[in-house]
C-alpha cells in the first residue's frame, strides 16, 4: 500500500510540473487583478493534476467504487468547464447549469440521491420522498460552491480537503468500507503535491493554483461519498448530520456569505472579500496564520462529527449544536465590522 501511495504522490507530482508548462502555453493562468493580490502569472492546473492522477487510478483500479465510469465522466466534466472558466470567466448561468445537469446524471444513472435527513429534529426520521431529487441537485450545487467559494489564500482549500476526505476516511475505515476509505487516503495524497507547490516549498517560479477546475471536482466528489454513505439502505455507514459537521468551515463561510450579500442587495454569486479567511488577516493575521487557524477549526468541526458518529450521540442533539454554531458565526460574520473594532480594542488593551 505504502508503495502505491508512493507512485500516486509521485505522479501526481509530475502531473503538476508537466500542466505548468502546458498551462502558460494556452494562457490557464490567474493574473493579478483588484482582489487578487499574488505577484506574477500563476498556473491554475492543480485541480487539472489532481483529476487527472484520481481518474487514471480509478480507470486501473474498476471495482474500486460503484459507478467508477459514471464518477470520472463527471468530475472530467466538471474539471473541463471549471479550466474553462479559469481561462475564460465563464457566467454564473452556465457553471450552474453544467453542475444541475451533473447532478441530475449521478441521481439518474447511481441512484445517489438524499432520502432520508435522519432525525434531525427529535421527531422520528425525516423522509424526503418525491422532494429528495430536487433537494440533492441543491445539495450537490451547494457542496459544489461551497469549497469554490472558499478558495481564497494559498493552501486553505487543499488544507479543508485533506480534513474533509481524512474524516470520511476514517469514519468509511470504522465502518468496514476499506475500498473507499483507501480513495479518501488516495485524495489525500493527490493534494499533498498540490499544497507543497501551491505554497511555494519548492520554490516560488513553481507556485500554483487549485482553481475552479479543482474546486468544483473536490467540492463533487465530496458531496458523491457522503451521500453514498449517508443514504445506505437500512443502517447508513454515515449519518446525515455528520455530514454537516465535516464540511462545516466550507458550508457555513458560503451560507453566510450568501445571506450578507442579499442582505446588502447585491448578487449571492459576486466575488468579494468578507470571507472568514479574509476578516482574520484584517485582524492581523499572516496568510499561514490565517491557513493554520482555519484549518485547526475545521479540524475541531470534523473531529465533533467523528466523535458523534462514533459515541452516536443523538443526531438531533448534534444538529441543534450545529445550528447554534452557524447562528453564531453568521451573527460574528453580519457584524464583523464592529467584532473587528472590539478586538483591535483587545488587542491594544
Amino acid at each position: 500500500m505504502l508503495i502505491d501511495l508512493f507512485f500516486t504522490f509521485f505522479i501526481a507530482f509530475a502531473i503538476l510540473f508537466l500542466m505548468r508548462k502546458v498551462a502558460r502555453k494556452i494562457g490557464l493562468v490567474d493574473k493579478p487583478s483588484g482582489r487578487k493580490m499574488h505577484t506574477g502569472n500563476i498556473p491554475l492546473v492543480g485541480g487539472v493534476a489532481i483529476c487527472i492522477t484520481l481518474v487514471q487510478y480509478v480507470y486501473s483500479h474498476p471495482g474500486m467504487i460503484n459507478h467508477a465510469n459514471l464518477y470520472m465522466l463527471c468530475i472530467t466534466g466538471l474539471t473541463a468547464v471549471g479550466a474553462l472558466d479559469d481561462r475564460y470567466d465563464l457566467s454564473v448561468k452556465i457553471r450552474m447549469l453544467v453542475q444541475g445537469m451533473i447532478s441530475f446524471a449521478m441521481i439518474y444513472y447511481a441512484n445517489a440521491q438524499l432520502i432520508s435527513l435522519g432525525n434531525l429534529l427529535g421527531f422520528g426520521d425525516i423522509h424526503l420522498g418525491n422532494l429528495g431529487a430536487i433537494i440533492t441537485v441543491f445539495a450537490v450545487i451547494g457542496c459544489i460552491n461551497a469549497f469554490n467559494m472558499v478558495d481564497g489564500i494559498d493552501g486553505l482549500l487543499g488544507g479543508l480537503s485533506i480534513v474533509t476526505f481524512g474524516s470520511i476516511g476514517i469514519l468509511l475505515a470504522l465502518s468496514g468500507e476499506q475500498s473507499l476509505s483507501y480513495l479518501c487516503i488516495l485524495l489525500v495524497v493527490s493534494v499533498v503535491p498540490y499544497i507543497l507547490m501551491n505554497l511555494g516549498f519548492v520554490g516560488h517560479k513553481r507556485k500554483v493554483f487549485m482553481g475552479d477546475a479543482g474546486s468544483m471536482m473536490i467540492g463533487f466528489t465530496v458531496i458523491w461519498l457522503l451521500i453514498g454513505a449517508s443514504q445506505t439502505p437500512g443502517n447508513p455507514i454515515i449519518r446525515p448530520v455528520t455530514a454537516l459537521w465535516l464540511i462545516a468551515v466550507p458550508l457555513m463561510d458560503m451560507t453566510a456569505i450568501m445571506i450578507r450579500r442579499v442582505q446588502q442587495g447585491k448578487s449571492p454569486f459576486k466575488p468579494d472579500r468578507e470571507h472568514l479567511h479574509h476578516i482574520c488577516q484584517r485582524l492581523g493575521c499572516s496568510p499561514l496564520q490565517t491557513l493554520c487557524l482555519i484549518c485547526f477549526i475545521a479540524t475541531l468541526f470534523a473531529g465533533i462529527g467523528v466523535l458523534g458518529e462514533i459515541l452516536n450521540i443523538p443526531e438531533f442533539v448534534m444538529f441543534y449544536g450545529f445550528i447554534i454554531l452557524f447562528s453564531v458565526y453568521l451573527l460574528v460574520l453580519i457584524n464583523y465590522k464592529k467584532v473587528d473594532a472590539i478586538l483591535l480594542k483587545l488587542k491594544k488593551l
